[in-house]
């Protein structure tokens, strides 16, 4: 298939292992899915403290529960990428593991407090969904497979996170402003978790184009904004004065001045070049190195040919 006829044919769901796809459109499928997978993985890593420190006994069961979803749909999404026969799973492991790959700006810096949990768990995850819900109409079907059953779990994740926003909203005094304090910090970075405006975004036309994306990102933004901004505000926190955020009566309609996010730093984020990132994949480099042992019993196990499932 060339890609003249790909992007005639794009729509929802419409190509799949047994469809002989151009190049452009595999590499630039596997760049996507590959990026998600990781963001997935590493997400799981700034979680997995707070396993420990949570304050009950059913908050450490619901973080244990939700860091292990994180890290299956990672691996969910490296199968879906692998069958597009760019790299293998093991190979986008090795980037990851490398400093090579690329993840989400929210999970380059770690999180230091209780209070900072629903900053991911609520809002993060809620700006995940916005984008992860447009992909169950993706053109490459095993990732949209995959996403089913991502924002099945995804859906469970954003009401635990909204649960903590609750009780934290409605707690003491200082309960309230250490939140606000963290929702300060983190909702610049929130802003642009859907990556750079259309404008500066490398991408976004060829997957547009190829229906690998349904949305462009600064559609996804707005639309973001305009459904968690108002829940922000209903558990009492104070929009922030910068970035600004303009209100439009006639449209009912929230809109960020973009100019005012701090895109330097996000492009250093986004090379990986950020101090915290960086420990944060020095971190993930150990944790796997620590269970090569486990990958290499399970892979010198004779599977009577099927695949074995290799350990994260």
């Amino acid at each position: 298939m060339d890609l003249s006829t790909v992007k005639e044919r794009a729509g929802p769901r419409q190509f799949g292992p047994t469809d002989e796809m151009p190049r452009e459109y595999r590499e630039a499928a596997t760049r996507m899915i590959q990026f998600h997978a990781n963001s997935e993985i590493m997400g799981a890593y700034i979680e997995r403290p707070f396993i420990r420190q949570a304050p009950s006994l059913d908050r450490k069961l619901a973080v244990s529960a939700q860091v292990q979803d994180e890290i299956g749909h990672g691996q969910l999404l490296y199968r879906a990428a692998e069958n597009l026969g760019v790299k293998t799973r093991e190979e986008m492991l090795d980037e990851l593991a490398a400093g090579e790959g690329k993840f989400l700006n929210c999970f380059h810096y770690p999180l230091d407090s209780w209070y900072e949990l629903p900053m991911i768990m609520f809002f993060v995850d809620g700006a995940a969904m916005r984008r992860q819900a447009s992909l169950k109409r993706t053109s490459w079907e095993p990732y949209a497979h995959a996403i089913d059953k991502i924002c099945f779990e995804e859906g469970f994740h954003i009401k635990h996170g909204e649960d903590i926003l609750r009780e934290l909203a409605t707690g003491t005094r200082r309960d309230q402003e250490q939140l606000q304090e963290a929702f300060e910090t983190w909702w610049p970075r929130i802003l642009q978790f859907f990556g750079p405006t259309d404008d500066q975004s490398t991408h976004n036309d060829f997957s547009q184009e190829v229906g690998l994306k349904t949305m462009s990102n600064d559609q996804l933004r707005n639309a973001f904004l305009n459904a968690y901004l108002p829940k922000a505000e209903k558990y009492g926190l104070k929009i922030p004065e910068y970035p600004r955020v303009e209100y439009h009566e006639n449209r009912d309609h929230y809109e960020v001045y973009e100019e005012d996010l701090d895109w330097d730093e996000f492009f250093t984020v986004a090379r990986n070049e950020l101090p915290t990132g960086r420990g944060q994949i020095e971190k993930r480099r150990r944790s796997q190195d620590a269970v090569e042992w486990v990958r290499s019993a399970i892979e010198s196990t004779p599977s009577g040919g099927e695949t074995p499932a290799a350990a994260d």
